[in-house]
């Protein structure tokens, strides 16, 4: 029977909470780190973070530090005796000095050494690929550079959109985070035989969303690169376009394409032309089709329920919001 190994949870994001649930349930977590509450809402009230609110509902010892790495705060961290250390989605990065000797396991968003940064899951959809995973690796200097422990892959569904990707990747990191634990156990609590090193020939970046890039051109890109691009800015910073009616060369409402799907077969719309069903011309004979909107103060809807308060006019184009 495996033991029950005490642990220290560093996590701040909904990534993390998966992994979380489970390891309360297995192991005995003897302090959770989570950032500082922050303004949010509204009325811009503090609001923990979801691990934060998961600690206080469990009345799990929780710290909150402005910064992990000061004396007091490491102080305190270090003084927990524990097995290992699991981080996911904290959003801080820990220093060597706290680091030192400790069993540190870090999940990420990603197949490493493939989308190291900060945007693993929503790059990997922009850019289109089949498929994804989830890695569970040493804590190194470099950004996400350590030694492989564990990995896990799914496919990306043609329809599912980064929140969709992000939500099953937390739930499929709790088995790798638990059997990485598990190995170290029967290790004897040694984990420097555990894990490969990474093939940094192999090692591409996923440089953090900005709200520069959310939006698109159907007048420059095929129906799959549109739908991956589309789906791997939801929710955040989103997909952002103007509709422009026919004759006109102003824009008549400005709406966010939050889910969309590509077509089969030639399209004989022309490149950004959107027809009263909601599908969109892309280039090389291609469209996609609209499934999920919302207006600009409105919550997100289907195409179908948009369109029966907004109908779609013969002519209509899609346009890029201009930066």
């Amino acid at each position: 029977m495996a033991a029950k190994q005490r642990l220290v949870f560093f996590g701040s994001g909904e990534f993390g909470l998966p992994s979380l649930r489970a390891l309360v349930e297995v192991h005995e977590v003897a302090l959770i780190v989570s950032q500082p509450d922050r303004p949010s809402g509204r009325g811009k009230s503090l609001t923990p973070t979801p691990i934060a609110e998961f600690a206080l509902a469990s009345n799990i010892p929780l710290l909150r530090p402005v910064d992990a790495n000061t004396p007091e705060a490491l102080t305190q961290i270090r003084a927990i005796c524990a097995h290992a250390w699991v981080v996911i989605a904290f959003g801080q990065k820990l220093s060597p000095a706290l680091l030192a000797d400790r069993f540190a396991i870090n999940l990420h968003g990603s197949l490493l050494p493939a989308y190291r940064g900060a945007a693993p899951i929503q790059r990997a959809v922009m850019e289109g690929n089949a498929s994804t995973g989830v890695s569970v690796i040493a804590l190194a200097e470099r950004m996400d550079a350590g030694v492989i422990y564990a990995s896990r892959e799914r496919t990306i569904g043609t329809r599912e959109t980064s929140d969709d990707v992000h939500d099953a990747l937390a739930e499929l990191g709790t088995s790798a985070v638990l059997g990485v634990l598990a190995e170290f156990e029967r290790a004897g609590f040694d984990g420097r035989q555990l894990g490969s090193a990474q093939d940094e020939s192999q090692a591409t970046r996923a440089r953090k969303l900005s709200k520069i890039e959310a939006t698109v051109d159907c007048t420059t890109l095929t129906a799959g690169e549109a739908r991956a691009r589309i789906n791997g800015l939801n929710a955040w910073p989103g997909c952002e376009v103007g509709l422009v009616e026919s004759g006109s060369t102003v824009v008549s409402e400005w709406i966010k394409l939050c889910r969309v799907e590509e077509c089969e077969g030639e399209s004989t719309l022309a490149p950004s032309a959107m027809s009263a069903n909601g599908r969109i011309g892309c280039t090389a004979q291609t469209s996609v089709q609209c499934l999920e909107v919302q207006r600009a103060g409105s919550r997100r809807m289907s195409f179908e329920e948009f369109s029966r308060g907004r109908p779609i006019a013969v002519g209509t184009r899609v346009v890029p919001r201009l930066i």
